[in-house]
């Protein structure tokens, strides 16, 4: 019953790795147009349970190759042995691995029932466990098939209707379509999968000719102080301390002398309290105080404040933005990094924190807060939320008028990871069709505008500052004023199929016992 060929086991390892190598830092984009195709090929007669082993061989092979960078961080930062490293990567990675195993089983399941729609069902299929994957225990919806394409300018464009989740679905779409051309030995699938591939890249550019407006225009820049992530605020004297304030200080001063009114600094890139009382956060304050009203400026900072009483203290990781008459408005993160910045489900991972030390205690916020700049209103998600479509978009749909993220990728080093995150930053404002603004504070910054296009991005592990012009906007897309509609719409059509397999299945069965008996 599991008796597996090795050619096919070799297919489908193949078919997730060449799907991993169509995402940064690897730039082979065009593989997402036709990496599933070999997984399609080997599970379509296939028992469904041979389909699982199959799929989750792909998915295996996907993340870990997406994710090589990850048993780094617990050993270099957590004091983790590489073998618990190593163990805790490959439970991720399985566990992740397990939403590619039951796509392929659901689908071996209805393509014996409905073996001509499912291919055109395989899409909606995909994307609904992609939609899964985004909120499932605390949501992962990193290397989502559609962030692949996100320097194909022209494409990415469907994003501002049906957000990340109609890329995906347009990719596999493609493939289910090509691979059925094959399989029947029929042109027509395939010609209008690639009509409707060409008419979509069509759409794309001719919304890039549309005139963009400047009017309301300001200049903003982003701080990249290059603060490495092996310095630990409690093991270095507080001179050391001011020097990199100081360095902030200095490029927030060339960035000023560049015309810029709003400043942005990266997550954590200093240590910042505005609520402290210690001399140090007072220190940093007064001066803060002191470069905004004598420039006019407004200053965004990545700060760790606290809120409550003696004895029930809450620390958040926040965005605080600091006007020119010293008001300020803070944005406390939502969606915390599981393992990083809290322990989820305690009562199951109680022993991860007696592991080690690297674990936070922060208190997510519960506000899609937004900030004040001249006129205009914007958001700030930090780090990893940048990854959650939906969270973004709620930012924009309360008012924001453009967006920044900061964050803090120097955990990370050189590796992939960073560019993979930069990349999903560059669908969040095709999305929303908003400017973004990326402070991080190793790298990779960038200005992105509505469209996508990067107009500037800075290198890793230099110090550096980017300028540009932003236009706010108060124009919303059809993504940010319905969401993810399309996700949603799959897992209800995922499910009416799956009811009408069981059915048929059972009728099937029936039929069957009824005719053994008339024997």
């Amino acid at each position: 019953m599991f008796k597996i060929k090795i050619r096919d086991i070799l297919l489908a390892v193949a078919s997730g790795g060449l799907t991993a190598l169509a995402f940064p830092k690897f730039y082979l984009a065009f593989l997402g147009w036709i990496s599933l195709i070999p997984l399609l090929y080997i599970i379509l007669k296939k028992t469904p349970k041979q389909s699982f082993l199959l799929g989750l061989a792909a998915g295996f092979s996907y993340y870990a190759i997406l994710l090589y960078w990850i048993p780094f961080v617990p050993t270099h930062y957590g004091n983790l042995s590489i073998g618990v490293s190593l163990l805790i990567y490959i439970i991720l990675v399985l566990f992740l691995a397990l939403f590619w195993a039951f796509s392929c089983l659901l689908w071996t399941k209805i393509y014996r029932s409905f073996p001509r729609s499912s291919f055109l069902l395989f899409p909606f299929l995909w994307i609904s466990f992609e939609y899964i994957l985004t909120y499932f225990f605390t949501g992962f919806p990193w290397g989502l098939l559609g962030s692949s394409q996100y320097s194909n300018i022209y494409f990415i464009q469907l994003a501002s209707i049906t957000g990340v989740y109609g890329l995906s679905f347009v990719l596999v779409l493609f493939q289910s379509l090509f691979f059925y051309s094959m399989k029947y030995k029929k042109k027509a699938p395939f010609f209008i999968g690639l009509a409707l591939v060409l008419l979509i890249h069509l759409g794309g550019f001719l919304s890039l000719k549309k005139s963009p407006h400047t009017e309301n225009s300001f200049t903003a820049s982003v701080i990249q102080g290059n603060v490495s992530s092996d310095i630990y605020w409690d093991r270095i004297s507080s001179q050391e301390i001011w020097d990199l304030f100081s360095q902030h200080l200095e490029l927030s001063r060339q960035a000023y002398d560049k015309g810029s009114r709003l400043i942005i600094w990266p997550e954590f890139s200093v240590p910042l309290c505005f609520s402290c009382s210690e001399d140090l956060y007072l220190g940093f304050k007064g001066r803060l105080y002191q470069f905004v009203q004598g420039t006019r400026c407004t200053l965004l900072l990545g700060t760790n404040e606290k809120t409550g009483t003696h004895g029930n203290i809450q620390y958040h990781n926040t965005a605080l933005c600091l006007s020119p008459d010293l008001s300020s408005s803070r944005y406390y993160k939502m969606h915390l990094v599981p393992f990083g910045e809290y322990t989820p489900y305690k009562k199951i991972f109680f022993f991860i924190e007696k592991m080690t030390h690297a674990i936070g205690d922060v208190t997510p916020g519960t506000q899609y807060s937004l900030h004040q700049f001249k006129n205009t209103e914007f958001g700030s998600p930090i780090c990893y939320e940048i990854i959650f479509p939906n969270h973004v978009r709620k930012f924009v749909k309360k008012g924001a008028s453009f967006l920044v993220t900061i964050t803090n990728d120097g955990w990370y080093g050189k590796s992939a990871a960073p560019y993979q995150h930069f990349s999903m930053a560059v669908l969040r404002a095709v999305e929303n069709r908003r400017y973004l603004l990326r402070a991080a504070t190793t790298g990779i910054s960038g200005i992105i505008d509505p469209f996508g296009r990067i107009l500037s991005k800075s290198e890793l592990m230099t110090q550096t500052h980017l300028t540009g012009n932003i236009t706010p906007s108060q124009k919303l897309t059809f993504y940010t004023k319905f969401g993810d509609l399309l996700p949603r719409a799959s897992l209800t059509l995922t499910a009416m199929f799956l009811i009408l397999t069981l059915a048929k299945r059972k009728d099937e069965r029936k039929k069957f016992r009824f005719k053994s008996k008339s024997h």
